[in-house]
């Protein structure tokens, strides 16, 4: 009878130190831009060339900047304990009941036009990952990091349900495809919810973030963020008085 007291009251415990729904969540909203439109890179297709640019060259993916808003895609941007500790965990007991334990999300990758589509992910620990190969020919996808490492070539028309899933890790994945060199792409894995990936035009929303005083982060595969000191991310306070809140406009210093 002592063992179900003690884990009883152990239960109790934990409880008390979770978040709970009466404390105060806000939604972070805002945009990443490139100032200025950077010249597209064509690539150097050497590979299955009459598939690859049937519709005129390539270029590369990896600095999408629309004309229009100048807003920068593929931009990950997420929170972060306010601390010079590279490997400092966020706190458990800050985030939101509903985002404690969620369902494990699978992720798509795919290659239609010799490109990985989405190039960037941000994912959480525990989910996974499916591989797709709608184009005609065939490709290769090597994966490593974020507790996953493999190699396969995916036929034509056919996909791959990686096994395990992911693991958190403040270095990103690099996943690569070994027969068209260009191909490569980045995934961020998280502990916790509060990440995103902006849009075309460069917008996030980061929901349910908790009161409090922490850093964000804007990265970017290219490693741009960095210029202003951004790699431990920069101090934001969120305040609970209103259930959205806008940060001022970030510019990357991407490549003319």
């Amino acid at each position: 009878m002592r063992f179900p007291r003690l884990l009883t009251l152990s239960a109790v415990l934990l409880a008390g130190t979770a978040a709970t729904a009466d404390e105060k969540f806000v939604a972070i909203k805002g945009q990443i831009t490139g100032g200025s439109v950077p010249k597209a890179e064509v690539l150097n297709v050497t590979t299955d060339k009459a598939v690859c640019c049937k519709d005129g060259d390539l270029t590369s993916s990896k600095f999408e900047v629309d004309a229009k808003s100048k807003g920068v895609k593929n931009v990950v941007v997420f929170l972060r304990p306010d601390s010079d500790d590279r490997d400092a965990k966020f706190p458990a007991d800050k985030i939101h009941p509903d985002l404690a334990k969620p369902k494990a999300k699978q992720h798509v990758i795919d290659q239609p036009k010799c490109q990985f589509e989405p190039r960037v992910i941000a994912a959480r620990e525990g989910d996974t990952l499916l591989v797709k190969n709608s184009a005609t020919i065939a490709h290769n996808t090597n994966f490593s990091g974020c507790g996953l490492e493999f190699n396969n070539t995916i036929p034509a028309g056919k996909e791959l349900a990686v096994s395990g899933a992911f693991a958190a890790d403040r270095r990103p994945a690099i996943f690569k495809c070994d027969i068209h060199p260009w191909m490569e792409g980045r995934v961020r894995v998280f502990d916790h919810p509060y990440f995103a990936v902006t849009d075309k035009d460069g917008n996030f929303e980061i929901k349910d973030a908790p009161a409090g005083k922490w850093r964000i982060v804007y990265w970017h595969e290219g490693g741009f963020h960095k210029g202003r000191d951004g790699a431990l991310g920069f101090p934001i306070e969120v305040k609970g008085d209103k259930k959205t809140m806008e940060v001022e406009k970030f510019d990357l210093d991407l490549p003319k």
